[in-house]
């Protein structure tokens, strides 16, 4: 009889670790497949408060430009959708990825328009899980650094050999891009610039746990396990902060210093791993992904001058 208690207790325990792990997965990494997207849900906090009108002027813009859509199959076969912007003939391709649980429209409005003003093709993509995109799982950056890879490639079949590209991210885009500069990516891809990221998902994830209250040190091993069983993925499996160190492309790196949801001591910190590859610029009293709005002349000014110095024709 004790021996059935027992075998009872641990299933019951057992039971509840496994219902524990899936809640902090569907927390922390699930989306829905049947989704409903706004693309003028800006999220709560003073970060985003002062440009919401500026930023949904730039979306409206956005809304009214032509585009193509496109899609490539993820390796994990999943149909990956973005929008492709043409502006000119033969001109170099600019890739961009947005936020966590954002949206093309929201978080690259503005990127778009840097790209549009300097005479480059675009195109915005739908990460995994969001949008169009198919998925259900947001892996930061893990799975949707093969993703930036396929997309890489799709550029250069679709474009030619000779097509230039550059990558770019926000927040989430941009650890992905980063992510993505340690992998065989072809020597189409002229520079890498990303703002606001993550060092890596441990380090964001315990960052928000511990905003919420949690002890970091024992929630997260439930998240990564979460990760592991029902999102099929090591959220352990890479870095920022360790993949820029392998990088052959340079880096624009651009973080506001009053970011209250990535630190800007996370792109210190990736900085600081490749210091030969990457440049890192500031913006003071700048929020998460408002370094754009916030002092748009110098922002544009630095990225100008980064296509320019890595646009050069061999």
């Amino acid at each position: 009889m004790g021996l059935i208690i027992a075998g009872t207790i641990i299933i019951a325990l057992t039971a509840l670790l496994l219902l524990f792990t899936y809640v902090t997965y569907r927390m922390a990494f699930y989306s829905p497949k049947k989704r409903k997207e706004n693309i003028y849900d800006f999220p709560d906090g003073s970060d985003f408060a002062s440009a919401k009108d500026t930023m949904t002027k730039w979306i409206d813009e956005l809304k009214e430009l032509p585009y193509e859509e496109v899609e490539i199959i993820s390796f994990d076969g999943l149909k990956l959708r973005g929008r492709y912007y043409h502006v000119q003939d033969g001109a170099p391709i600019h890739i961009q990825f947005h936020g966590y649980r954002g949206t093309a429209f929201r978080d690259l409005c503005g990127g778009h328009k840097m790209a549009r003003e300097n005479g480059f093709n675009s195109i915005l993509v739908d990460q995994r899980a969001h949008g169009k995109s198919e998925g259900s799982t947001i892996s930061f950056g893990i799975n949707e650094r093969y993703d930036c890879l396929a997309w890489v490639r799709y550029a250069v079949g679709r474009f030619g050999e000779s097509v230039k590209i550059y990558l770019s991210g926000v927040s989430m885009g941009a650890t992905t891009v980063l992510m993505a500069s340690a992998l065989d990516l072809p020597d189409n891809v002229k520079g890498i610039f990303a703002d606001c990221p993550f060092s890596s998902p441990e380090a964001i994830i315990k960052k928000t746990i511990k905003e919420m209250g949690f002890p970091p040190k024992l929630a997260f091993p439930f998240l990564a396990l979460g990760a592991r069983l029902f999102g099929k993925f090591n959220v352990k499996a890479a870095t920022a902060k360790e993949a820029v160190k392998d990088a052959r492309v340079p880096i624009l790196l651009l973080h506001g210093d009053a970011d209250t949801i990535v630190p800007c001591q996370m792109s210190w910190e990736i900085y600081e791993s490749n210091p030969e590859k990457i440049a890192f610029e500031i913006f003071p009293e700048a929020g998460h992904a408002m370094s754009y709005v916030v002092d748009n002349e110098r922002y544009v000014g630095l990225v100008r001058e980064f296509f320019k110095k890595t646009n050069k024709t061999e």
